[in-house]
């Protein structure tokens, strides 16, 4: 009984310490396992699609308007150039109207879009649905406008925005060469909204160029507004900014003041300010910059009346995020040729930049016709 009695303890204490170093094994492996993780986040940190390729069920394109043609052109070139590649699209227009896109994106996500291409409204307006979208495992790309304040954003795709600005304002310096001439030299400015991110970069490139020469005298503002806040033009508005352009006209140069330049951020806001200066102006036609080459500012500048559009190749732009899905569907690196300029206040979104071309009445026919870009009787 004895004998019996002890060998059961020793039993019992040998089951015992083999069941306190399995525990132990057990956590040390658990312990180590955070180790492995990080190290694995660090190895692959900067390496787009590092989960393998992923199934591109269906790709949801959400486009601000119709109302401006290159927004109508880009979301087309998107859908055909996807759907080239055999992936299914959703192509939404929300006619300006933030909570339109909001509500489309809304239901992108519930139709079945896994991966979703926004340039959106107001980039600070989609914080919500991008969280909604983020949780229901939907990759998001961004674009040529940035979407600000959403982790959800994995990549952007858009034009050197920065090089357009400089592109104008070099234009402006170059036309009234404020290299060798003292001036002063009269120029109105005309932004975007103040929601549009790109805004920033477009005033910024610009005024990196003409502001050492405001500095120096050499270039004036007679209506005094200078900022990117005073010279906004809500909803990229042509009407907006003719009539902010008219008040211009009206109050600062009656008195035959000519006016040498305006700086226009994009080709509507140059239409707007054209269709002023033609019913209020009778002096020297100005040198008026624009952006997006649409066929009315094009016309515009065959006729002399706009000096320049930067010409932003919305093929090239589409090409670059259909190469971004589908490296994206074939687990290969993404893309990207800029990992330091585009912080959405979540971090640097990793982006694509696409080179913009200055498009005069020089080369216009080489860069917009010749090209395929449009025909010749687009612009007659």
């Amino acid at each position: 009984m004895k004998i019996g009695k002890r060998f059961a303890s020793f039993l019992l204490a040998g089951l015992m310490i083999f069941t306190m170093s399995a525990c132990s094994n057990d956590g040390e492996k658990t312990s180590e396992q955070p180790k492995e993780d990080s190290k694995v986040e660090s190895q692959t940190e900067g390496k787009p699609n590092s989960a393998g390729p992923m199934e591109i069920k269906k790709v949801g394109i959400a486009m601000p308007t119709k109302d401006l043609q290159r927004w109508s052109q880009d979301g087309e070139n998107l859908k055909k150039k996807l759907e080239e590649k055999g992936i299914q699209t959703e192509l939404q227009f929300a006619n300006n109207d933030i909570g339109t896109q909001i509500s489309q994106l809304e239901n992108m996500i519930t139709n079945g879009c896994n991966l979703l291409v926004v340039a959106s409204i107001d980039g600070s307006a989609l914080t919500n649905v991008l969280d909604t979208a983020k949780a229901s495992g939907v990759t998001v790309i961004a674009y040529d406008r940035l979407i600000m304040n959403s982790d959800a954003v994995s990549y952007y795709a858009t034009f050197d925005n920065t090089k357009v600005g400089k592109m104008q304002g070099q234009y402006i310096a170059d036309a009234l060469d404020l290299e060798h001439k003292d001036g002063p030299f009269n120029l109105e400015i005309v932004t975007g909204p103040t929601d549009d991110n790109n805004v920033v970069f477009f005033y910024g490139g610009a005024m990196e160029v003409l502001k050492p020469y405001m500095d120096a005298g050499k270039v004036v503002v007679p209506s005094g507004q200078v900022s990117r806040q005073e010279c906004a033009t809500p909803e990229w508005s042509n009407q907006k900014a003719q009539e902010r352009m008219e008040n211009i006209l009206s109050s600062f140069y009656n008195d035959g003041k000519k006016l040498d330049a305006v700086l226009c951020s994009n080709d509507a806001t140059a239409h707007g300010a054209v269709s002023a200066l033609a019913e209020n102006y009778t002096g020297t036609w100005p040198v008026i910059t624009g952006q997006d080459c649409e066929i009315t500012n094009v016309k515009s500048i065959i006729e002399g009346k706009q000096a320049m559009s930067v010409f932003k190749d919305t093929r090239a732009l589409a090409s670059a995020v259909v190469d971004m899905v589908t490296a994206l569907s074939e687990g290969k690196e993404v893309p990207v040729n800029d990992t330091k300029t585009y912080d959405n206040g979540t971090g640097i979104i990793p982006s694509f930049l696409v080179e913009p071309v200055a498009a005069t009445k020089d080369n216009y026919k080489e860069l917009l016709v010749d090209s395929g870009y449009y025909t010749e009787a687009d612009l007659k």
